[in-house]
């Protein structure tokens, strides 16, 4: 029997999907459930697995293509048996399939590189654009030192030297429109305060075992802050809230979105209802997500919404920063590096471990006042642990 292979429903805010990879190619087997195909929106890629077992007996819409949702893709025969070619020679097979994806295709193409003898770095061995980038370098290296001019570039620069001119993938053009539309639409300004994160660090090396044996999942510092800053939503629903027109929608409802990045680009999946859930229930979401973001497994549903979102630079060593707010949401918390700092503290000077906030707030709907006792409630949250956990 044939089945119709379809793009999935997309979202309201997606329009239109690019294929990306097909895994499989036509007269291969296919188990239910295996990946038949990569799906590129404009927030995240999707893996389409096969709905039924069977034979791919023919691909309709090629690797590059835009597509809708509920398009046709493929066709899949139930009944059909693989060809003798696909079952013999896997590893021809392999070698002709797409796994080099699309933006190292092109790098590639444009200088003259042989991807089959590169070793992809990407997910199932794929070869990504760093890679070729990587091959691009070291050719050209032994290009200058056997004293051979370097070939032509597509885009060459004065001097000779080279450029590459690489199209933005669908998530890195989102990203930009919203970063540039937050900008223009929002009258955005940003506070800043530090807080001593001594407190939540040896309550943390207290319980961090005991913790982990109970539930299963290590006890990090970001449930500390998500927690600190569910209390100040509390506080002040009008940073929970967002713009819509003339009019404020304030949110019944805490989703607080969790930037996270990856090689695909910043992804901010939603902890929904963040405020009904204990610290190992967030820490669990945190870990998921993170490993889901790796493999490009975040869904759609998983990123639409959101109420709040907390940007956390300190992973990638960051001191300060200033936080573009995630529209239509009116503020952003950032999180920084804990650093050993001194500080004075009961007229003399100490040494304590701060970390320095950030909000970006839309001055729109969020006044100045509200905005920096905002911040201090998450400070003395911090600073007070115990109060955030005994709900006090």
């Amino acid at each position: 029997m044939q089945v119709e292979v379809k793009v999935p429903q997309l979202s309201e805010s997606v329009s239109e999907a690019t294929l990306v990879t097909w895994h499989k190619q036509p007269g291969e087997a296919v188990a239910e459930g295996e990946s038949l195909i990569e799906i590129e929106t404009d927030k995240v890629i999707l893996e389409l697995p096969a709905i039924k077992s069977g034979v791919l007996t023919k691909i309709i819409k090629q690797n590059g293509d835009k597509v809708t949702s509920n398009e046709v893709i493929a066709l899949l025969d139930t009944d059909a048996k693989p060809d003798v070619i696909s079952a013999v020679q896997p590893d021809v097979i392999a070698k002709e399939q797409a796994a080099v994806m699309p933006a190292a295709q092109k790098i590639a193409a444009e200088n003259k590189v042989d991807t089959t003898a590169i070793k992809g770095s990407g997910r199932g061995g794929r070869v990504i654009k760093e890679d070729v980038l990587i091959a691009v370098q070291e050719k050209a290296a032994v290009q200058e030192k056997a004293a051979v001019p370097l070939p032509a570039a597509p885009q060459p620069t004065a001097g000779g030297r080279v450029e590459q001119r690489v199209p933005m993938t669908r998530i890195r053009q989102r990203i930009a429109e919203r970063l540039l539309q937050s900008q223009q639409n929002a009258a955005i300004l940003t506070t800043f305060n530090e807080v001593n994160m001594l407190p939540v660090i040896e309550l943390r090396n207290r319980y961090k075992d005991a913790f982990e044996k109970k539930h299963g999942v290590k006890l990090g510092f970001m449930s500390f802050f998500i927690k600190a800053t569910l209390l100040a939503l509390h506080k002040f629903p009008v940073v929970n809230a967002s713009v819509d027109d003339t009019d404020i929608i304030y949110h019944g409802y805490y989703d607080i979105g969790v930037a996270i990045g990856s090689e695909r680009g910043l992804v901010v999946p939603i902890i929904r209802d963040a405020d009904k859930l204990s610290l190992a229930d967030i820490e669990r979401q945190i870990m998921d997500f993170g490993t889901r973001a790796k493999d490009g497994k975040i869904t759609l549903e998983e990123l639409n919404g959101g109420t709040f979102s907390i940007s956390n630079g300190g992973v990638f060593g960051s001191m300060l920063s200033t936080p573009i707010i995630n529209p239509p949401q009116s503020a952003i918390l950032g999180i920084h590096a804990t650093k050993d700092r001194p500080v004075a503290e009961n007229g003399q000077v100490v040494i304590r471990p701060m970390n320095y906030l950030a909000l970006s707030y839309d001055h729109r709907i969020v006044d100045g006042r509200d905005a920096v006792l905002f911040l201090a409630t998450i400070k003395e949250a911090l600073e007070y642990p115990g109060r955030v956990l005994l709900d006090l």
